[in-house]
């Protein structure tokens, strides 16, 4: 199993709006792109994120799953907005 989790920050001037529309875009991936075992995001809470404000997580069952999540296209349409609503991000990938 490969496990792909991202934490990201949100801008300063985007949306309420826009950024729930970013998560439920993050979680629609889930259904859409094959390979994908798991999937969670959503808004961090906690006072230990290293002002980091949301995480995603997605569980794959090989690393060619993992490498062709990265180049669908809806995927591809979420990192854009990731790209436009976002000021900092951190990848990790591991195997479990």
């Amino acid at each position: 199993m490969i496990d792909h989790l991202v934490f990201f920050t949100a801008r300063g001037d985007a949306s309420h709006e826009d950024l729930e529309d970013l998560i439920s875009s993050l979680r629609k991936l889930k259904s859409s792109v094959p390979g994908v075992v798991e999937l969670s995001a959503g808004e961090n809470f906690s006072e230990r994120s290293g002002g980091y404000t949301h995480g995603v997580f997605v569980r794959f069952g090989s690393t060619a799953d993992l490498e062709s999540y990265l180049k669908h296209p809806e995927h591809l349409a979420v990192v854009e907005k990731l790209d436009r609503l976002t000021t900092g991000r951190i990848v990790v990938d591991y195997e479990t």
